[in-house]
């Protein structure tokens, strides 16, 4: 078998430990494609800007939607309590026309108690 002939630029392989110290980036590889590293590196913070936009306008759509709610219930109290005193104006237009007057003085209530040696 034949031998290897050794070449000017062996290549080293490339460890998890060059990685973490950032050793990768001095090869004549990353230098030969930088601008496609720049521009992925571009994308990346493109896609980060991005997200972020979107979480804040779904904080705000949030609290439109508590507000959104709020309002709601508020216009539903409203609601009733207009009903209520349209009712109470019919009512007093009906008994203004069947000449039904008010009472100025209101019914008592009777209790009666009931004996012990009575009950059963």
């Amino acid at each position: 078998m034949a031998k290897r002939k050794k070449t000017q630029f062996e290549r080293k392989k490339l460890t998890i430990e060059d990685i973490v110290k950032g050793n990768f980036l001095y090869r004549d590889e990353i230098r030969a494609h930088y601008k496609f590293f720049l521009l992925i590196i571009f994308g990346l913070m493109v896609m980060i800007y991005c997200s972020h936009l979107v979480s804040q306008k779904m904080v705000k759509i949030n609290t439109l939607k508590e507000q959104f709610e709020e309002y709601k219930s508020r216009n539903a109290f409203a609601q009733s309590r207009l009903i209520k005193v349209k009712m109470e104006s019919e009512l007093g237009k009906e008994m203004i026309t069947d000449s039904l007057m008010t009472l100025e003085s209101h019914p008592h209530k009777l209790l009666i108690k009931l004996d012990s040696t009575n009950a059963k």
